[in-house]
């Protein structure tokens, strides 16, 4: 296993839910990396953002990892989920309400609701 593949493993692993992004959570550089980390933020969802920016094995690393290739790249429970055009269709779906609740990951439902009403 590459030292990258053995990093994003390590990290999946230890946090249930990571967002694999360019730049920060509170500083994204991209569009869709924000707007994903704009939903968990505004879901008050405590998630680990790893920055690919950062890190050139990262960036290429993840993209094998998951076998997608786009970022960012949201993870719950060790599981990918997807990328950011997935996460904004579960978020008005509802979809994200429940694999947050079912892998038990603590959010703000009334938080959830808003977008849901602000986008319907």
């Amino acid at each position: 296993m590459s030292d990258a593949n053995a990093q994003i493993t390590d990290t999946i692993k230890a946090n249930d839910v990571v967002l694999f992004m360019k730049g920060t959570k509170s500083m994204p550089q991209c569009g869709f990396s924000s707007r994903v980390a704009g939903v968990l933020n505004y879901m008050g969802v405590d998630f680990a953002d790893v920055n690919v920016l950062a890190d050139e094995g990262i960036r290429a690393g993840i993209k094998e990892f998951s076998d997608w290739p786009t970022i960012p790249q949201l993870y719950v429970k060790g599981e990918f989920v997807g990328g950011c055009d997935i996460i904004t269709e579960m978020t008005l779906s509802g979809e994200l309400d429940t694999l947050f609740s079912e892998n038990n990951v603590t959010f703000d439902k009334d938080a959830a609701d808003k977008i849901r009403e602000a986008n319907g």
